[in-house]
């Protein structure tokens, strides 16, 4: 029972990291039709950035904890949300109107070349953070002395992600953005028609998606302490799997198929084998598919005639 409960406090805050960045993957294909295949990219653009302002930071000598915190998440965001803003006005803006076909293949040259920058810019070696956030409590103890523990850091992640999730939840659901996005994605010539100003609505988008990568790539790295040019991709199969597990522009479903993910990862490695944690991902959302295609929170699209 320990190791079980000690696997799924494992799961929730691995999916907890999918789930922000599979709402970017959502938040794209909800609007365009597109998926932005370099959205994993950007999330670990993030995760460099954290780990180059914490460098900066410490060699300036800021070193009380929170306010470190949170100089790196936001000049994270800000720097982040100018890379997410770029791949949308260079691989995507110029192609919107072209076949389906052309702004695929462009995200996945953003994908591309994104890769190479940060290896040619940071090394391909991987890069390591010390420990920045230590110490934890144990929630529970077995007679044999296994104990369930909870990290400080996976504290900080879980209550991030349900902040997060808040926030977007509100602006979706209670500003002017957000009925933008919303008429955005349901019809963009009638939105245009009635003032909302598109390039602009679906620029923010980008801005925002990026906007939870770089926290995503923040906790990824406070979380795991070692980064290299290549977890974009990792990653970012992930968290599209997530999403389309969740249903592909559903924002819950998103975050339900990220801490599902997160979760059958965390019990197949416990109780398996580490090696095939990701068959096991696939495989649930290969028959997730097979028997309800638009994921488990997903609608199905009805063309009007």
């Amino acid at each position: 029972m320990e190791y079980f409960l000690q696997q799924l406090v494992n799961g929730v805050t691995l999916g907890a990291v999918y789930g922000l960045i599979a709402i970017g993957y959502s938040m794209v294909y909800g609007i365009i039709g597109m998926i932005n295949f370099a959205h994993g990219d950007i999330f670990m653009i993030g995760a460099f950035h954290a780990l180059i302002v914490f460098l900066i930071l410490g060699a300036v000598g800021i070193s009380w904890l929170p306010l470190a915190l949170l100089i790196v998440l936001i000049v994270g965001i800000l720097l982040t949300s100018l890379y997410g803003w770029s791949v949308e006005r260079i691989a995507y803006r110029p192609l919107r109107s072209s076949p389906r076909l052309a702004p695929l293949i462009s995200a996945i040259g953003a994908s591309i070349f994104l890769q190479n920058y940060v290896q040619l810019a940071q090394g391909a070696r991987p890069k390591p953070l010390e420990q920045m956030v230590s110490g934890g409590f144990v929630i529970m103890e077995s007679a044999g002395g296994f104990a369930v523990r909870i990290s400080y850091i996976q504290v900080v992640i879980v209550v991030l992600t349900l902040a997060l999730m808040a926030v977007f939840t509100w602006l979706i659901k209670g500003t002017a953005l957000g009925r933008a996005q919303r008429a955005c994605e349901q019809d963009r010539k009638m939105a245009a028609l009635l003032g909302v100003d598109v390039d602009k609505t679906i620029s923010l988008t980008f801005v925002i998606g990026a906007s939870l990568a770089a926290v995503a790539g923040l906790m990824f790295t406070l979380y795991y302490g070692v980064i290299d040019f290549f977890i974009g991709f990792i990653a970012g199969i992930k968290a599209f799997t997530a999403a389309v597990l969740g249903g592909i522009g559903s924002l819950p479903g998103a975050m339900l198929g990220g801490l599902l993910i997160g979760v059958i990862e965390a019990f197949w490695s416990g109780y398996f084998s580490v090696e095939y944690k990701d068959v096991a991902s696939f495989g649930v959302l290969v028959l997730v598919l097979i028997f309800r295609p638009t994921g488990l929170l997903g609608r199905p699209e009805i063309e009007k005639v």
